[in-house]
């Protein structure tokens, strides 16, 4: 396994974090990983709308990022899984707070308990400061 760094120096953490997860399908494949080792076909089945095309490309980025390991059998015919390496597993631990702040805000108009902040006051116009005059 080795890692790559894709060129270009981060900002932060999270820069750094976006680049190995960013994607529209990267953060699901982690997660459909994080059940249990898959196939090719079983991921494109759990990832509904991802091309063969796409799905096998993230998956590169993320075995050479090293946060998938793939193992090739040699068998007729050929078999091989995906599956998360430690890193890749500690990327799912650390995503897991985002998830939670999303599945939280998904029904946040379901829940009674959460409440808008008060919305701004318009501002009125002020009289008498001779705008508008001609």
């Amino acid at each position: 396994m080795r890692i790559v760094r894709r060129p270009g120096a981060f900002v932060c953490g999270i820069d750094a974090a976006m680049d190995v997860i960013g994607g529209k399908w990267k953060v699901l494949i982690l997660w459909a990983l994080n059940e249990r080792v898959c196939r090719f076909g079983e991921l494109r089945r759990a990832v509904p709308g991802v091309t063969e095309k796409v799905l096998s490309s993230h998956l590169r980025e993320l075995e050479d990022d090293g946060i998938v390991h793939r193992e090739v059998y040699a068998e007729v015919p050929p078999r091989v899984e995906y599956s998360l390496t430690p890193l890749g597993l500690s990327l799912n631990a650390a995503l897991e707070p985002l998830g939670r702040w999303g599945r939280d805000h998904i029904y946040r108009g379901a829940d009674a308990t959460v409440t808008e902040p008060p919305a701004e006051p318009v501002a009125e116009p002020v009289v008498g400061l001779g705008y508008g005059r001609a």
